[in-house]
């Protein structure tokens, strides 16, 4: 059981803060006497509507619920991966009103009543996103677990970035890490993907 998570002097007053369970916020406060006390309350919910790739689900869900979190857990979304949750690996990379974000660095509550995509979002029914057919063509994926936030973060650059260069791919594609395939084949779907998509008849 979680007690303390930091402590705070404030003016000889040790105030430590902490979950005691969760949805439980505890404060135990020890005053210059030595005396300890604990108050502990629920921590409030609050009702959410959430867009993910066209669909709204309304949740409830504490202020502290990361959006990655509550897109896999409470939106039963799981493409959406779950990696180092410091913003640094990219696994759980998703768009967020045309943006592609780090779901593990926003709360959900952040994002009530925005446009999320996530990986299930990129296919047309049965028809795979072009991007996906030259990730299964160049076999840019191995273990498959960084793959959705791969492909939600360079589908987003080549949505914002038609005309994207080489040098503008790696620089976009520097911000995942990837444990597997040493990135060439990654490089190499991705580019192949902005020919097609340039070459592509405007509809």
């Amino acid at each position: 059981m979680e007690i303390t998570v930091r402590s705070i002097v404030r003016g000889g007053t040790i105030r430590s803060v902490g979950l005691l369970a969760p949805g439980v916020l505890s404060t135990i406060v020890r005053d210059t006497a030595g005396k300890i006390r604990l108050s502990a309350r629920m921590i409030e919910k609050a009702p959410i509507t959430l867009n993910i790739n066209g669909q709204d689900y309304t949740v409830s869900v504490e202020p502290r619920r990361t959006l990655v979190d509550v897109i896999r857990d409470d939106c039963g979304q799981t493409g959406t991966h779950i990696g180092c949750e410091h913003g640094i690996c990219g696994a759980c990379t998703i768009i967020v009103e045309g943006e592609a974000v780090r779901s593990c660095l926003m709360f959900a509550i952040q994002a009530d009543g925005k446009r999320i995509r996530t990986v299930e979002g990129l296919a047309d029914g049965d028809k795979l996103h072009p991007l996906q057919t030259a990730f299964m063509a160049h076999h840019a994926l191995q273990c498959g677990f960084c793959t959705p936030g791969f492909l939600m973060l360079a589908v987003n650059a080549l949505e914002t970035n038609p005309n994207i260069t080489d040098e503008e791919i790696l620089e976009v594609l520097s911000s995942n890490l990837c444990r597997c395939t040493g990135y060439q084949n990654i490089i190499k779907a991705v580019r192949s993907t902005a020919h097609e998509m340039r070459r592509a008849p405007a509809s």
